[in-house]
């Protein structure tokens, strides 16, 4: 059984260092002490520190010089981080209250759903311009306002951590690319894992990015195709269906060739384009397209950072649908896509 270790920031009742610099004209560094205070506090076991007060011998100006874990905000660091934590593991703003209630804490729901805003606000801050070139993108259908919203993702593949969310259809290849194109000069993007949506392959060749398509995805697919034609395939050409499988299995760098060199010991189409296609002209579409996107199935091969599927967005995904029921009262999208956010990033 793994045990997991939270450490949440240090509360210090009391500082004896002095502060650096003045906050105020900056280039002050010597102080006068000009006073003290007992400050109520609210945190898990610290109840009120003592503020030092100084005078800048500079500007002439005074400020407050906080303990370690402590600012102007009646809530400590460690009590503010507490409470994110306790919504990101599931329990609504309410429920999160009740809890430090029990704790003879009194927050309300609202200054909990503040606090996890201003992670979310941090969490954008240390992800903006964070250099990241491998990138999953997926889409979702997230519940907000009573109805479910359509969103897109982009994920660091390296730690599972989302960079972006937009309130994009990810089948719209127009849209997909004002908002990726942005993000791939800001993070230095070069390669996304995507599942095998066509825009998805438009987007990456217009933004001149590798693409490497999810094989968990690519071999369902293939897989439900190859069963549905072996019923209905003349029985001298089950052998093709044979090899396909084996190479998607084994994905060899030359797989393309052999697939179009299969595409072209079939018979030529002989249906009107009005007309239902045969088995045998179903069999040479999927053998054609197979054999034109292989190189997106074998990026991983050649580009060790590349996973070879996409699971780590679906988990992200996963992480703000969980969440997705609690956030749904927000009255402004900005709030919303910063509770999913936080809700599939990891807190220090």
């Amino acid at each position: 059984m793994a045990i997991v270790v939270l450490k949440l920031p240090n509360v210090k009742r009391r500082t004896a260092a002095r502060p650096r610099q003045c906050p105020y004209c900056v280039r002050g560094m010597l102080f006068q002490r000009w006073g003290q205070v007992n400050k109520p506090v609210k945190d898990l076991r610290v109840r009120n520190v003592k503020v030092y007060r100084y005078r800048c011998c500079d500007c002439k100006r005074t400020f407050r010089h906080y303990p370690e874990g402590n600012s102007s905000a009646d809530q400590t660091e460690r009590l503010r981080l507490f409470a994110v934590v306790l919504w990101t593991l599931g329990l609504s703003h309410r429920a999160s209250s009740l809890i430090l209630t029990g704790l003879k804490i009194r927050v309300s729901h609202m200054t909990i759903w503040r606090d996890v805003q201003e992670q979310a606000k941090q969490v954008k801050k240390r992800n903006h311009w964070k250099p990241v070139r491998v990138v999953g993108l997926d889409g979702a259908q997230v519940l907000g306002w009573g109805e479910k919203q359509p969103v897109l993702v982009a994920v660091d593949v390296g730690n599972g951590e989302p960079l972006a969310i937009g309130y994009i259809n990810e089948y719209d290849p127009q849209a997909v690319r004002r908002w990726l194109e942005p993000l791939v000069q800001q993070h230095g993007i070069t390669v996304i894992v995507t599942d095998d949506l066509a825009s998805y392959k438009v987007v990456a060749e217009k933004l001149h990015l590798e693409q490497q398509v999810c094989q968990f995805h690519v071999r369902r697919w293939v897989g439900k195709t190859l069963k549905e034609l072996q019923k209905t395939i003349p029985k001298e050409w089950l052998w093709i269906l044979e090899e396909i499988h084996d190479l998607l299995e084994t994905l060899p760098p030359d797989g393309s060739k052999t697939l179009y060199a299969l595409w072209k010991q079939l018979p030529g189409r002989r249906s009107k384009r009005n007309q239902a296609r045969s088995a045998l002209e179903q069999l040479r579409d999927l053998l054609l397209r197979l054999s034109q996107d292989w190189h997106m199935y074998c990026t991983f091969q050649s580009e060790p950072e590349v996973p070879w599927t996409n699971n780590s967005t679906e988990r992200a995904i996963g992480h703000m649908k969980m969440r997705a029921r609690t956030v749904r009262g927000y009255k402004s999208r900005s709030g919303m896509q910063a509770g999913l956010l936080l809700a599939a990033a990891s807190i220090p």
